[in-house]
């Protein structure tokens, strides 16, 4: 009874089920500006209160939710997560005009790219891919490694010093192609010359077959927003470059003029 009970338990705190449950659970908290008690949610979500502890625990633990006086609130964790969701929509919705400019006038692939620091990734939030047959092409939402790539590289060499140390001695530098920059003083000396520069190229760094240059996007208060991008095939990136450069550095420079704080 007790196996067939705990085996009931994990599903009921898996797939999309129990996603509804999360969400449904941070809702209600959210509207509840004195918390709730385990029993006020078991009849709120109409969910097993043996579930829901299991659902409370980890989340208490992670700082999602807190649980005082076995009323359960909602966490600095969940805050966190919530204002760089909507910093995130807020922003992209403004410098959207900016990556329609820049595709316009560079007939190629345009992207936003921003640091996610949990994950040590960089996230891309825009793209306006190319109209052309033979394109550079990603999708929003996804991630990749920040050392091999342009934009990435324009967010390590603006991010603080801590925090870039401590990426340094963490992440282990794989060789993608056989361009890709793996030693890290080597590296090092690359942030700094884009930090003189005010632009990063990446060419066949993550593939062989493209190429890429960003800049940063600042915000009022002086530090780097997210990097602006241009991709393309590693064929016609150096023939092209002038071009890309002059649009995308001046592209650039006027959307750090709207980056809300």
């Amino acid at each position: 009874m007790v196996v067939a009970k705990n085996i009931a338990n994990k599903k009921e705190n898996s797939g999309p089920r129990s996603l509804a449950r999360l969400l449904g659970l941070f809702d209600a908290l959210a509207k509840s500006r004195n918390g709730l008690s385990l029993a006020e949610l078991n009849v709120t979500l109409e969910s097993p209160k043996s579930s829901l502890l299991n659902l409370l625990r980890p989340l208490v633990t992670d700082g999602y939710l807190t649980h005082d006086n076995d009323r359960y609130q909602l966490g600095p964790a969940i805050f966190h997560l919530s204002a760089n969701i909507m910093s995130v929509w807020n922003f992209s919705s403004l410098v959207h005009p900016y990556l329609e400019e820049l595709a316009s006038r560079c007939n190629e692939t345009v992207y936003l790219g921003r640091l996610n620091r949990e994950q040590n990734l960089i996230t891309y939030t825009d793209v306006i891919e190319s109209a052309k047959s033979v394109r550079y092409a990603i999708s929003v939402g996804t991630t990749r490694p920040l050392y091999c790539t342009a934009a990435g590289r324009v967010l390590m060499a603006h991010a603080d010093k801590e925090w870039l140390d401590d990426y340094l001695r963490k992440t282990k530098l794989e060789m993608y192609t056989p361009q890709t920059v793996v030693d890290k003083k080597q590296l090092r000396a690359e942030l700094e010359r884009i930090l003189k520069q005010g632009y990063a190229i990446s060419i066949g760094q993550l593939y062989s077959e493209s190429a890429g240059i960003a800049a940063p996007i600042f915000g009022l208060d002086g530090k780097v927003a997210a990097a602006l991008a241009v991709g393309v095939p590693s064929e016609r990136f150096e023939a092209g470059q002038p071009l890309l450069q002059d649009a995308l550095l001046e592209v650039a420079a006027r959307a750090s003029g709207i980056v809300p704080d």
